[in-house]
């Protein structure tokens, strides 16, 4: 249990708390003021348990005794601060997903990238008649 403390302590050192929390449906954000006055803006579309979730659902927040947790009682979603502030808006699964997706996008810069790259001779082809670097001798 003193082990437990310890931690919690250095823990509260170093990683603010939040102190107020609340959704704004105009922006879809999540705004979670901390105890160092910063105001993180998490997008509900962009977190695991939140990206369908009603306006209504988003409204209902509460914030965890040690301050390190927001839980959303409608939804029965909990967000652990300390894993929010390092980028992780859900399991290694879902942020895999999420990743997959943006990287599937077909927006005009995307596309007319493509084409410019396309202009400039597009990939490097694999050389056929190259010798693989293992069968290489030294000279």
């Amino acid at each position: 249990m003193q082990a437990a403390r310890r931690r919690a302590q250095a823990l509260k050192a170093h990683v603010p708390q939040a102190t107020d929390a609340a959704y704004n449906p105009n922006t879809g954000l999540v705004c979670i003021r901390l105890s160092n006055g910063i105001v993180i803006g998490l997008p509900a579309a962009q977190t695991l348990g939140l990206e369908t979730a009603s306006t209504e659902n988003l409204s209902a927040i509460r914030i965890s005794p040690s301050g390190y947790g927001i839980h959303f009682p409608k939804l029965d979603v909990d967000i652990y601060l300390p894993a929010l502030m390092e980028g992780i808006f859900g399991t290694k699964a879902w942020m895999t997903e999420r990743g997959r997706k943006g990287g599937q996008a077909k927006t005009k810069a995307k596309q007319a990238a493509a084409r410019a790259n396309g202009k400039l001779g597009g990939r490097p082809r694999k050389n056929a008649d190259a010798e693989p670097k293992s069968n290489r001798r030294a000279a």
